[in-house]
């Protein structure tokens, strides 16, 4: 029995007339007699009683019409949905990034990749960038969304967003009452930085700031990522320094300002495996395209001095 002899068999079952089935399926009724009297033969039932003026289905033919039509409609819904997901518009993405992304505009992008995909399950999850790496590396994940961006030649990237640097500030520090704080004037606090390792990082960044403005910090704690550093400022150990978006997100004990100084900024970059071909990676990154080309076309020129 064939899907082919099914199809046929249902035509019939359903109009009750040789004729009207063999125009609906666009044949001529000698070769639909044919295969209907072959399905018969195979399965060593008679399907239909026929006389002159109509046929009916037997009982045998019923059950039959029952099965055929959930196996079609079976059939009907794994042809949609696996062109669906190997279209890119259902299926799978396991996207990574670092924590301090979803502060920033990285929440507004996957809401419009989800807009435009609503059925592709998304898997997320917070990981620093030496465990995206390895991450991306290793199939684990199929998109990465690092600070500033991961170098390997494996991976393609996209530039989401460009940001200045802050400063995170303990609320009673009296650096507080300053509207804006010149980092040179920072050399007797404590930096609170991250990650801990891999080093180079992050971490190193800041340092390099510092040594811009002609100091090393009087203090240094390390620690393995952004909400741990965030965390410890908010009980005072010391001062971060953080992308500008993280502001945007209230922290008990914790004020944000603006600082004069070394601002060499810091961006977030999507990335994905150069030989990963999966629609849904591929429509990831185009919906990064789009997001960061429509979020630089609206952000507002500078005025001329």
């Amino acid at each position: 029995m064939e899907f082919r002899q099914l199809r046929y068999f249902l035509a019939v079952a359903e109009e009750l007339h040789f004729g009207r089935a063999a125009t609906r399926l666009d044949m001529a009724q000698p070769p639909l007699s044919r295969q209907i009297a072959g399905l018969e033969e195979a399965l060593g039932v008679q399907l239909f009683d026929r006389s002159r003026s109509q046929i009916r289905l037997t009982q045998a033919g019923q059950v039959l019409q029952d099965h055929a039509r959930q196996i079609m409609d079976r059939l009907d819904t794994a042809r949609r949905e696996t062109r669906l997901v190997g279209a890119g518009g259902a299926g799978r993405l396991r996207i990574a990034f670092v924590g301090s992304a979803s502060h920033g505009p990285l929440p507004m992008l996957i809401k419009a990749y989800r807009a435009t995909y609503p059925e592709v399950e998304l898997a997320l999850s917070a990981l620093n960038n030496a465990e995206l790496h390895r991450a991306l590396i290793t199939r684990e994940i199929d998109i990465a969304v690092a600070r500033p961006e991961l170098k390997d030649e494996e991976f393609r990237r996209e530039l989401l967003f460009r940001e200045k640097l802050i400063l995170a500030l303990p609320e009673d520090s009296p650096l507080a009452a300053a509207e804006t704080v010149r980092f040179a004037d920072l050399s007797d606090q404590t930096f609170v930085l991250y990650p801990r390792r891999p080093r180079p990082s992050y971490a190193d960044v800041v340092l390099g700031i510092c040594e811009r403005e002609g100091f090393k910090p009087a203090g240094l704690e390390l620690t393995q990522d952004f909400q741990s550093a965030i965390s410890l400022v908010s009980v005072g150990v010391g001062l971060s320094v953080v992308p500008e978006s993280v502001s945007r997100t209230t922290r008990p004990g914790v004020i944000y300002r603006p600082y004069s100084g070394h601002n060499p900024g810091t961006g977030l970059t999507v990335h994905a495996r150069l030989d990963n071909r999966a629609p849904q990676v591929l429509n990831f990154m185009e919906t990064t395209r789009k997001f960061a080309r429509a979020a630089t076309a609206a952000a507002p020129v500078p005025a001329a001095g």
